[in-house]
């Protein structure tokens, strides 16, 4: 998917210095441009609530997973989804619930797991469990437990 392949040429130029581009661009400077939405890729590691206020920061939220494309990350992010006001009933930050159909749960998730904080986990996290596989999926987590984020937000329109 593009966007996958946008965030891994990301990865790759994060040192080289920014190159003019050919027009103009309706994403802000730092984000990247994909299916009428802009996505900041967050190399802070922060609490999903720290990373929520970053992006609302920027003009935007943690990102919703509408498709695939958005899905198709190899690495660990905060998304835009939990179950803090009700345990078991997943709703995105826009207030939409979780539409069951369109989700990526590892194995054996969401479990709330209670082991190391009481609280349980009401966050979700995008990506691999330690050196477990597959790879692309969803985990409920600590919700203070530092993690990268991605924010998303409308392109803007004149």
């Amino acid at each position: 998917c593009l966007l996958y392949v946008i965030h891994q040429m990301k990865l790759l130029t994060l040192n080289m210095q920014n190159q003019p581009k050919d027009g103009p661009c309706a994403c802000d400077e730092g984000w990247d441009e994909h299916g009428g939405k802009c996505y900041y890729f967050s190399t802070n590691k922060s609490s999903w609530t720290e990373s929520r206020d970053e992006c609302r920061a920027k003009g935007g939220d943690l990102v919703k997973i509408d498709n695939w494309c958005e899905q198709n990350f190899e690495d660990m992010f905060w998304i835009g989804l939990t179950d803090a006001v009700e345990e078991g009933r997943w709703l995105w930050l826009d207030g939409s619930p979780l539409n069951t159909s369109l989700s990526f749960w590892a194995d054996h998730e969401p479990d709330n797991w209670t082991h190391e904080n009481p609280d349980g986990e009401h966050c979700v996290r995008l990506g691999e469990e330690e050196g477990e596989e597959p790879l692309k999926t969803w985990y409920d987590k600590f919700c203070k437990a530092p993690n990268k984020s991605i924010c998303e937000k409308w392109v803007k329109t004149d």
